[in-house]
């Protein structure tokens, strides 16, 4: 089923004239405005590769990533009665990006294709459930409160911007795990992005691992 955030995300990248769930070739896509299609992709992006791929051989194509920056949950019983409120502590980072890049990175970038990350505030509607495991509730929907900011990709280079702090002009990924501080797991995933789309090349191997260095 559709979420709320899935519905208001497509109706605030629509403008006037464009189409909303329209066909191209096999494929029903979110927002069609004129020669350029938007997918609005909550779920993991590599899900959507094989569609892109398609896409682009006709159309341009923007996917809208969104990433939660406050996320507001909202617990109610089944019958919609509100329980209680509370602000999550989590907040999302641009570097989430990286955790669905890995599996996308084969079709970013391409002239034809922009990726796009909406920076949103949300609501998440949740039911409580018996089962503890893997959580003792259910997601019912998730509903938009605001669009704060939107960061565009369409270059290799428009990677390195997303990182807050410049690079050593050569690093391995425990470097770059300090220097971002996070977990080396991570900073193997950005580096692995950055390297397939030719942002960054690999310059030497010790046994730590590769070290590379930013293309110029």
């Amino acid at each position: 089923m559709e979420s709320s955030l899935h519905r208001q995300l497509k109706a605030w990248y629509a403008g006037p004239g464009d189409q909303l769930e329209a066909r191209v070739g096999p494929y029903r896509v979110d927002v069609l405005s004129g020669d350029r299609v938007v997918e609005i992709q909550q779920a993991g992006l590599g899900a959507l590769k094989a569609k892109v791929r398609s896409l682009l051989k006709t159309h341009a194509v923007t996917v809208v990533k969104p990433i939660s920056r406050l996320k507001q949950i909202v617990t109610c019983t089944a019958s919609g009665r509100i329980l209680r409120r509370r602000r999550s502590p989590k907040r999302g980072s641009i570097l989430e990006l990286f955790h669905d890049l890995v599996h996308f990175i084969e079709v970013f970038p391409h002239p034809r294709l922009v990726l796009e990350v909406a920076f949103v505030d949300i609501e998440e509607w949740r039911q409580p459930t018996r089962r503890r495991w893997p959580r003792p509730y259910r997601v019912t929907d998730r509903r938009l409160h605001e669009v704060h900011a939107r960061c565009t990709l369409k270059r290799p280079a428009d990677l390195l911007q997303l990182l807050p702090r410049q690079l050593p002009p050569t690093f391995d990924t425990k470097l770059l795990a300090q220097h971002l501080d996070i977990p080396r797991w991570h900073a193997q995933q950005i580096a692995y992005c950055l390297r397939h789309a030719q942002a960054v090349h690999t310059i030497g191997r010790t046994r730590r691992g590769n070290h590379y260095a930013v293309r110029t």
